[in-house]
């Protein structure tokens, strides 16, 4: 199984990822999990790589994960890994974060329903092997597409796609961005974003609660003409929570998603370059 799926146009100055979308789950996993498919798909953003489906017809490069989050999480860090995963104890240091306290660090510990998902250890080894195969090549190729983008355009966005639990509160967010308070995305792109969103009818939070994850920190360099953000849609928008299956609104957010990719193929450079200019002078 390749360790990622890529289309659309290589070096367009927007790129769109899906780290989340993937379903594959090598057959070596059920040695080690008993967990239902159900129970497992609980924690990928199902479907957002087919929501992203018609942006990438007008003209978007997307980035879209094969392998499912419970084999890897590829919005982690390498070394987000929970020592107590493994039949052995680690062979270097790994960062003690609050992901990976939580049970969602590389190798998630716990499914959706905060469930374990592994009734026996893992080897180290096959750790070494995961992040080897898919979480390298994944980001090896998001920081080549990133470099062809701004060396053609002088500027390249990358747009984290993911989808989120619907949150409390009577007019909760609908979507979500995050720009890592401001150090992955120049703020006045978050802004202008934000505001595309909310002239279109979506309610929108910046950086609450998802501020952004391991891709954006690790890519997002504005200084430097790439910018990076997070963008959550909730779940409830285009999917049935107990099926998984799409809903009725599925068309609508995958065209709203479509318009966005096209406004940023547009827009955004002119909005990125102001940042660039000012570094450069």
């Amino acid at each position: 199984m390749i360790p990622f799926r890529a289309s659309g146009l290589r070096a367009a100055s927007l790129l769109l990822t899906s780290p989340h979308s993937g379903t594959y789950l090598p057959p070596a996993f059920r040695t080690t999990s008993h967990l239902s498919t159900l129970a497992l798909r609980r924690i990928e953003d199902a479907h957002v790589g087919t929501l992203l489906a018609l942006a990438v017809e007008r003209g978007a490069p997307l980035i879209e994960a094969t392998h499912a989050r419970a084999w890897l999480d590829l919005n982690r860090a390498e070394d987000e890994l929970d020592p107590g995963l493994f039949d052995t104890p680690p062979p270097r240091p790994l960062a003690d974060t609050e992901r990976v306290r939580a049970g969602y660090g590389l190798i998630p510990k716990l499914a959706g329903t905060h469930t374990p998902i592994h009734h026996r250890p893992l080897q180290w080894a096959d750790a070494e092997a995961r992040i080897e195969t898919l979480h390298r090549p994944w980001h090896a190729e998001i920081a080549a597409r990133l470099a062809a983008a701004r060396s053609q355009h002088g500027t390249a966005l990358l747009l984290d796609c993911h989808s989120m639990p619907t949150l409390p509160g009577p007019r909760p967010a609908q979507v979500v961005l995050g720009d890592a308070h401001g150090t992955t995305a120049d703020p006045a792109l978050t802004a202008a974003v934000a505001d595309w969103l909310r002239g279109r009818g979506w309610r929108v939070a910046l950086n609450a609660p998802y501020a952004g994850g391991h891709a954006i920190r690790r890519h997002g360099a504005p200084a430097q003409g790439i910018h990076a953000l997070q963008l959550e849609i909730d779940r409830a928008l285009y999917m049935d929570l107990a099926t998984l299956r799409p809903n009725a609104g599925f068309v609508r957010l995958a065209s709203m998603l479509a318009d966005l990719a096209g406004w940023c193929l547009a827009r955004a450079p002119a909005i990125m370059a102001g940042q660039w200019r000012q570094a450069a002078e």
